[in-house]
Parts: C-alpha cells; sequence; structure tokens
C-alpha cells in the first residue's frame, strides 16, 4: 500500500501539465501574425475575428494554469520545488495575456500601423513570436531533463537553448528601437493619440520577447538548484 502511495505521488508530476501550457501559450501569440496582417490590410473584420480566436486561446491556458495549480502536489516527492513549476506558470501565462491585450488595444481602436512602419513592424512580430517558441522549446526539455537526473548533456542542450532565447530577445530590442526611430520621423503627420497608443503597443510586442527570457530565467534558476 505504501509504495502504491509513493507512486501516485510520482503520478502526479507537473512536468506534462507544464509543457501543454507553454504549447497553448505559443500557440496563442502565434497568431499575432495573421493578427497583424489583416490589420496592415485594414481587414478589421477579419482582425476581429482572430482577436476574439486570441482570446479563446488565452482563456484555454488559463484554465489549464487553474487545473495545474489545484492539481499541484506539495508532498516530498516531486521531482521539482512546487515554488519553481508556480513560477514558471506565472511567467508563461503573462505571455499569453500580453498577445490578448495587444490584439484588444488595436481592435478597440482601429488601430492602423503606417505604411511606412509595416516590414520592420512585421519582422519586429515575427522575432518577439520566436522568443516565445524557443522558451517553448527550453521548457519541452523539461522531461527529458527529469529523467536524466537533470545531470549531463541535457541540462548542456537546455543552456545552449537558453542562451539562444537571450540572444532571440537582444535582437528584439535592437528591432524596437529602429522601430521607435522610424515612428518618431512620421509622428508629426499622424493622429497625437494614435501615436500615443502605437509606442505602447511598439511596447507591448517587445514584451513577450522579455516574458519570453523570464521563463528561461526561472528555468536557469531550476537547473541551479539540481
Amino acid at each position: 500500500m505504501a509504495s502504491n502511495s509513493i507512486l501516485g505521488v510520482f503520478a502526479k508530476s507537473p512536468i506534462k501539465p507544464l509543457e501543454k501550457h507553454i504549447r497553448m501559450v505559443s500557440k496563442c501569440s502565434k497568431q499575432l501574425v495573421p493578427f497583424f496582417d489583416a490589420v496592415y490590410a485594414k481587414n478589421w473584420t477579419e482582425a476581429a475575428k482572430i482577436r476574439t480566436h486570441i482570446s479563446k486561446l488565452e482563456r484555454d491556458a488559463d484554465d489549464l494554469k487553474r487545473q495545474l495549480r489545484m492539481e499541484l502536489p506539495g508532498g516530498l516527492f516531486m521531482p521539482v520545488d512546487r515554488t519553481d513549476i508556480l513560477e514558471l506558470l506565472s511567467q508563461q501565462d503573462k505571455i499569453a495575456n500580453k498577445a490578448k491585450d495587444i490584439a484588444g488595444r488595436i481592435v478597440g481602436r482601429n488601430l492602423e500601423i503606417p505604411e511606412a512602419l509595416q516590414e520592420a513592424f512585421a519582422k519586429y512580430v515575427k522575432r518577439n513570436i520566436d522568443a516565445i517558441a524557443k522558451a517553448a522549446e527550453a521548457i519541452n526539455e523539461l522531461d527529458d531533463l527529469l529523467q536524466t537526473g537533470f545531470r549531463g548533456r541535457e541540462v548542456e542542450l537546455v543552456d545552449k537553448i537558453i542562451h539562444q532565447l537571450d540572444e532571440i530577445e537582444n535582437e528584439t530590442d535592437i528591432l524596437q528601437v529602429d522601430i521607435r526611430k522610424d515612428l518618431l520621423a512620421i509622428e508629426a503627420n499622424m493622429n497625437p493619440v494614435d501615436v500615443m497608443f502605437l509606442y505602447q503597443i511598439i511596447d507591448w510586442v517587445g514584451d513577450l520577447a522579455d516574458l519570453a527570457e523570464r521563463v528561461g530565467a526561472r528555468l536557469e534558476i531550476l537547473l541551479a538548484r539540481k
């Protein structure tokens, strides 16, 4: 009976639900690519449709988050510290929330991206989403890390992925500076309120990579404790 109880505790490992959550978060954020394509085309019907889909995916991620929190065991046989899991989950969830906020703000105002910015902005959005995909790649290695006892080549692989994530985040910072300069050059000819919101959207898109990097940083902390 005691043996079965111990196995039951191990069977409640939070790793799989955490990986499922980051995949949902990544799927949610990727919808920003077709969303902005619709915005560039001023197709507000399509943009609103995609925004609704983003909101649904964000709610799905919220449901997964709540389920994991409720079912997360607190026993001695947790493969990783409960606090680390909750911190990772929190950072992951903020990504989906930010994607929803971006789409909601743009659709709410029918906020156009000036044609002069669109090419650079599209590259900027995609690079931020690359950061999220890289964070998901790192989290999806947790199963293998667990199997190897957080030792050996698997740790080196995850360290490499986190380093790549940091590099992508640095690239998004550079892209953000360039876009802000481009906007500054044309803002005198624009509605001042739209300009204010555009600067906010530029910052919010950049937050996606920042949040993804925080996922990587939390994973590094987890590894350091092993």
